[in-house]
């Protein structure tokens, strides 16, 4: 049992200081200004910021080897001491468009690696049921329009780990769309080339989200509206967006916020330096390359993102938080354990400084 006192944080965007924080196996026990019942350790928070643990829902690698060209268990563990140890609590290994023998290899590995997780949530198939005419810096020759038996066989397969899915929906058939939404996969319109029709037909239909907002879709066009703006007008639709500066300008990350509200969230789609596989990524500047110059993941944390989101995009700092756990948990229905301060949620937890440094990870 944990007490965690002279805490200050945010609660319904108010700032509530010199709280003391009560932790019981491993849940928010209670949140109080009296006295510190016995048996508890107590831990002075120091007067930083006490914020919910991030959770990315989109990451290739961290720590060393990219999980598409090692998909192992190790790799997975791998992740997932390395993302804690940065304040990520939970996320999503996330596979790109890529050979059915890759998928299978990823699956295998988080099957294997579940019982042992700690922040690992599962997998992000990104594609490769996707619209060439989008692909960025997926192989084209991976993707494919997707059958409702070459479906069936990967969930059966999956046996509950792949949790989300990016697709075209231009291009599906609706019995696919509607098995895997009915299979309890969040599927993501991405690398999509879907008309503002199109798109607000999908999220009508039950998707919910969008990945990575901007990049792999077209661009706004004010005679022809499209995908983005079918994903500002729509009320329920969610986004992410890469706040690294190169995927998507700060200005544009700033508009999107004013726009969309608690509907925009953070991932990092970062991967690692990798010189092996279809996904060669190459360390340029701040930025990760394709052998052929093409821009591909990034290269920052949860925490740069969020940084970035206060000091560049004129958010605040309990909405950008709110876009590196609340949000996200809300996307993969962990909104009633995750992503707030509040009696009975999980306690990972960061302690953040005044200038936003990580000093300090909860994880239970």
């Amino acid at each position: 049992m944990i007490a965690i006192t002279n805490s200050k944080f945010f609660k319904d965007n108010e700032l509530l200081a010199h709280q003391t924080l009560l932790i019981n196996k491993g849940k928010i026990e209670a949140i109080t200004a009296e006295n510190i019942p016995e048996g508890y350790e107590v831990i002075d928070a120091n007067e930083n910021y006490v914020v919910p643990g991030f959770i990315d829902l989109q990451i290739y690698g961290s720590g060393g080897n990219l999980f598409s060209a090692y998909p192992t268990a190790q790799t997975l563990a791998q992740m997932d001491a390395d993302l804690i140890s940065k304040g990520t609590t939970n996320f999503l290994a996330c596979v790109a468009t890529n050979s059915p023998e890759i998928v299978r290899q990823a699956i295998e590995a988080a099957k294997v690696y579940r019982p042992m997780a700690k922040g690992f949530l599962g997998l992000h198939l990104e594609g490769p049921f996707l619209n060439a005419k989008r692909k960025g810096a997926h192989v084209a020759s991976y993707i494919k329009k997707a059958t409702l038996a070459e479906v069936k066989e990967l969930v059966a397969l999956a046996d509950g780990v792949v949790k989300m899915m990016t697709i075209a929906p231009e291009l599906q058939d609706d019995e696919v769309i509607d098995y895997l939404l009915a299979n309890n996969i969040v599927l993501s319109i991405g690398h999509s080339d879907a008309s503002f029709e199109q798109a607000t037909e999908a999220y009508n239909k039950g998707i919910n989200t969008t990945t990575h907002l901007f990049n792999a879709m077209p661009s706004i066009h004010h005679r022809e509206p499209n995908l983005p703006v079918a994903v500002f007008n729509h009320p329920k639709a969610m986004a992410s967006i890469i706040a690294d500066g190169n995927h998507v300008n700060f200005e544009a990350i700033k508009m999107a916020h004013q726009l969309m509200q608690e509907r925009l969230f953070l991932i990092t789609d970062a991967v690692t330096a990798c010189h092996i596989g279809p996904y060669q990524h190459q360390l340029q500047g701040d930025k990760f390359i394709t052998p052929d110059g093409t821009l591909s993941g990034s290269n920052i944390t949860m925490l740069q993102a969020l940084q970035n989101c206060v000091n560049h995009c004129g958010i605040t700092l309990p909405a950008a938080l709110n876009m590196a756990s609340l949000t996200p948990a809300r996307v993969i229905g962990l909104e009633k354990n995750n992503g707030k301060i509040e009696v009975g949620y999980t306690a990972d937890l960061l302690f953040l400084s005044s200038d936003l440094k990580l000093t300090k990870v909860f994880k239970f």
